[in-house]
């Protein structure tokens, strides 16, 4: 058993979106879907809005996006995902969801399913108490911030790193794997 260090496997693009704005998630299906999907009157108005040309005629790969408007719903895709072996890659979710948990316990339950989802916590509230999300989430390197409004480049850069982000930590747990099996294969033949 020698490793493949340069395995062929595609890029985990699904992200799910959990805030009960219907108009956040329906920015966020604009932003990160296939550029095919912008066919509506709503695009111009939006295009004008929010992106710029050169942001829009970008050759981009699209995102495999699933939205949902709260935290139960949200954390039973990641559930369902991880079980028939198409886990999210990340996350984006609203921190003040009014109907059930609020997105800090839902970051709890989604990382209870799922501990390798990468999260980014949205927020319009300054007034949010990070010290009180970092006690309750700790210091974790798969937890970022994201502010309200947000702009479209920034939500398009974090899905493209931390999608990525998520498949290199993917596959170095492989490759421990591998070696782990290696070395335990090894050591049994040589107590032979």
């Amino acid at each position: 058993g020698d490793i493949d260090m340069n395995p062929v496997c595609t890029i985990n693009r699904r992200i799910l979106v959990i805030d009960d704005s219907p108009n956040i998630l329906e920015d966020f299906r604009k932003i990160l879907r296939p550029a095919g999907s912008f066919i509506s009157d709503e695009y111009s108005e939006f295009k004008q809005d929010l992106l710029d040309e050169t942001f829009l005629h970008c050759d981009k790969e699209p995102f495999d996006l699933d939205c949902v408007d709260n935290g139960m719903s949200g954390c039973d895709l990641v559930k369902q995902a991880k079980l028939c072996g198409s886990p999210f890659a990340m996350a984006f979710l609203d921190v003040r969801l009014p109907n059930g948990w609020d997105g800090i316990e839902t970051v709890e339950r989604i990382w209870d399913e799922d501990p390798g989802v990468q999260v980014v916590l949205c927020t319009a509230y300054p007034d949010l108490g990070w010290s009180e999300v970092l006690i309750r989430l700790g210091h974790r390197d798969q937890l970022a911030i994201l502010r309200k409004p947000f702009d479209p480049i920034e939500v398009w850069q974090l899905s493209t790193a931390l999608t990525m982000k998520w498949h290199w930590t993917q596959q170095a747990q492989l490759r421990v794997q591998d070696l782990e099996e290696i070395v335990t294969n090894r050591t049994a033949q040589l107590k032979e």
